[in-house]
C-alpha cells in the first residue's frame, strides 16, 4: 500500500510538471519570469559597469591632473634650492617659502579676499557682455556675406588695437568709475569668440547642408541642426581664447584710477618696491585664469558630449 501511494504521488508529481511545462499559459509565465530574471540581471551588470566607469574616470582625472602638477613642483623645489644657495639674488626673485609667509600675511589681512573678489566681479561681467555681444554679431556676420563685407574689415582694425590704447578714452568717456573697466574687459572678450563663431559657420561642412536641404529642412531646422552643432567646438575654443584674455585686460583696467583689485595690488607692490606682493598676484592671476579655464572646459565637454573625436596618443 506505501508502495503504491509512493508511485501515485510520484506519477502526480511528474504530471504537474508535464502540465507546466506544455500549457500556454505556464509556458507565458515561465517565458516572463525568465525575461525579468534577464532584465533584472542587465540592470545589475550595468549598475556595476556604471560604478566602475565612475571609479576609473576618477582614477583617471586624478593622475592627469597629477602629471600636471610634475612641472611646477619641479621648478618650485628648484627655485628653492636656487635660492637658499644664493645663486638668486632675494631681492629680485624672493624664494617661494617667503612668498608664502607673504601670502599669509595678505590672507590674515583680509585685503586679499577684497582684491580677489573685486577682480572676478569685473572679469565676469566683462567677459559675459564681450562674449554675448560677439555671439550675436558673429553669427549674424557669419550667415551674411553681405553683412560680413560691410563690418568685417572694420572689427578686424579694432581687434589690431593694444588694450592700453582704450584707456584714455574710455576715461575721457566713462569717467573713472567701474564701467571703464568693465567695457575694456568686454572688448577683450569680444573678437576672440566673434573670430572663432564666423570661423565655425563658414567651416560647415557643404555636403551637410545638401543632405539638409534634400531631407527638406527649413532655413531654421538648418540653423538648428546642422550650424549650431558644427560650429559650436569653433564657438567654444574662442570662449576659452576670450576668457583668458579678459584676465589679461583686467590688469589694464583696473589701472583706470582703481582702489581694489589684482591690478591695484600690481601697481601698489611696484611703488613699494615689494617684489614678493607682485608675483603673488602674478601666480594669483594665473591660478583664478587656469580655474575658470577648466571650469568652462568642463562645460564645452558635456555640452560636446557627442562628438567622436580621436584623443588617443599617436
Amino acid at each position: 500500500m506505501e508502495v503504491r501511494l509512493r508511485l501515485h504521488r510520484a506519477g502526480a508529481i511528474v504530471y504537474y510538471y508535464h502540465c507546466r511545462t506544455f500549457h500556454p499559459r505556464f509556458v507565458e509565465e515561465d517565458a516572463n519570469h525568465r525575461g525579468k530574471l534577464a532584465v533584472r540581471s542587465k540592470m545589475e551588470c550595468n549598475e556595476r559597469k556604471k560604478g566602475a566607469s565612475v571609479l576609473k574616470y576618477f582614477i583617471n582625472s586624478v593622475l592627469h591632473h597629477g602629471k600636471g602638477a610634475v612641472f611646477p613642483i619641479v621648478v618650485i623645489a628648484l627655485w628653492e634650492a636656487a635660492s637658499r644657495q644664493n645663486y638668486i639674488p632675494e631681492n629680485l626673485l624672493p624664494p617661494p617659502s617667503d612668498l608664502l609667509h607673504a601670502f599669509v600675511d595678505l590672507l590674515a589681512s583680509g585685503n586679499l579676499k577684497t582684491h580677489i573678489v573685486a577682480s572676478m566681479l569685473r572679469v565676469v561681467a566683462g567677459f559675459s557682455i564681450g562674449a554675448f555681444l560677439a555671439i550675436v554679431v558673429g553669427a549674424a556676420l557669419g550667415f551674411s556675406r553681405t553683412l560680413e563685407s560691410y563690418f568685417d574689415p572694420t572689427f578686424q582694425a579694432l581687434r589690431a588695437i593694444p588694450s592700453l590704447a582704450w584707456v584714455p578714452l574710455l576715461l575721457l568717456w566713462q569717467g573713472i568709475g567701474e564701467a571703464p573697466k568693465v567695457t575694456l574687459i568686454a572688448i577683450g572678450a569680444f573678437f576672440p569668440v566673434y573670430m572663432s563663431l564666423v570661423a565655425g559657420i563658414h567651416n560647415v561642412d557643404k555636403k551637410l547642408v545638401e543632405l539638409g536641404q534634400v531631407y527638406g529642412l527649413s532655413k531654421f531646422d538648418q540653423i538648428h541642426r546642422i550650424f549650431i552643432p558644427a560650429s559650436l567646438p569653433y564657438m567654444f575654443t574662442g570662449l576659452r581664447t576670450g576668457l583668458s584674455l579678459s584676465w589679461m585686460f583686467l590688469v589694464a583696467s583696473e589701472l583706470i584710477a582703481a582702489s581694489e583689485g589684482l591690478g591695484y595690488l600690481l601697481t601698489d607692490g611696484r611703488e613699494t618696491a615689494r617684489v614678493d606682493i607682485v608675483i603673488i598676484t602674478i601666480i594669483l592671476l594665473a591660478l583664478l585664469g587656469k580655474l575658470s579655464d577648466s571650469l568652462l572646459k568642463t562645460i564645452e565637454h558635456r555640452v560636446l558630449s557627442w562628438r567622436d573625436t580621436y584623443v588617443k596618443e599617436i
